[in-house]
């Protein structure tokens, strides 16, 4: 079986690129008018991060996110067999600020977000990187699909570590030099145990672990920004935000994420995983000790 879903990945990945963009065109066009995947999740959230905005604007970038969505699921396919000519073609790295990243002389915390296109994104970046690059990911449920992608994933010397048993996993690496790149607006398993505060117009949740693990051990802490500068080409902003966590203050750094995520997401509104659920829990009063700002009412 895996290989039967291996061949036909792969000979899908062989067809030009117009025809896999016209392909995006078309599921675009199904889910906004047809299927409507998940499209109250998108409107909902939109509405909370941009009331100042008219129902007309947030469509626009409720349909931007759709065919930056569906680039991203056709995009995964064709990197299954994409050479790395075509690679530096499709990333274009700020290569000064990647150089500034790994000349800190520390193992370093990247915190990311759910951008697209992360798979373009995570090659590209670990070819140029010139530390061991670790990337923190979800595994695929499907265990075919999960074998296929962590052998793309790791073409260029990605070390993946799985979430969902990383404890376990990161000990075989965590005395290593390393960069880490971390997707920091997980929604926490426990809300009652992740820090609070203001995200856009409405209090969320954010996970401890990213910032718990750079203080603990006074890590050097960068912020990540992955967009497209036009259709299929893609860069990352990459913005130092400390050299020894261990020296801030606890929640300063979660803060400072915050927004900085609010921040990218002005710039490039259509460029967020407007489909997850960032608001999903509600503030309650039992959460206040875990509160690091005031929040909004």
């Amino acid at each position: 079986m895996y290989y039967l879903v291996y061949g036909t990945l792969y000979l899908l990945s062989l067809l030009p690129w117009f025809v896999m963009y016209g392909l995006s065109d078309l599921l675009t066009f199904l889910n906004w008018n047809i299927f409507g995947y998940r499209k109250d999740v998108v409107l909902g959230n939109l509405r909370i991060a941009f009331p100042e905005k008219t129902e007309p604007e947030r469509e626009k970038i409720a349909k931007d996110f759709y065919r930056n969505f569906t680039d991203t699921i056709v995009e995964s396919i064709k990197v299954i067999s994409m050479s790395e000519k075509t690679l530096q073609k499709k990333f274009i790295p700020n290569m000064e600020q990647i150089d500034e990243v790994c000349s800190l002389g520390a193992n370093v915390h990247i915190h990311a977000m759910h951008n697209f296109s992360w798979e373009i994104v995570n090659l590209g970046a670990s070819r140029v990187w010139k530390m061991p690059f670790m990337a923190v990911y979800m595994p695929i449920t499907n265990k075919h699909l999960e074998k296929i992608f962590r052998k793309v994933r790791s073409r260029y010397g990605t070390i993946l570590v799985p979430a969902t048993d990383f404890k376990t996993k990161f000990r075989e690496y965590e005395k290593q030099h390393y960069n880490i790149a971390l997707v920091a607006d997980q929604n926490p398993g426990s809300p009652a145990h992740a820090y609070w505060a203001n995200f856009f117009s409405k209090p969320a949740p954010f996970v401890r672990g990213p910032e718990k693990s750079a203080r603990s051990r006074g890590l050097a802490v960068v912020f990540g920004h992955f967009y497209p500068v036009r259709r299929g080409v893609y860069t990352i902003d990459v913005k130092v935000i400390t050299k020894n966590a261990a020296e801030t203050a606890e929640g300063e750094l979660t803060l400072a994420y915050i927004r900085y995520v609010e921040a990218c997401i002005r710039k490039q509104p259509a460029n967020y995983l407007w489909s997850h659920r960032r608001w999903k829990h509600e503030w309650k009063p039992e959460y206040q000790a875990s509160t690091i700002e005031p929040l909004k009412a």
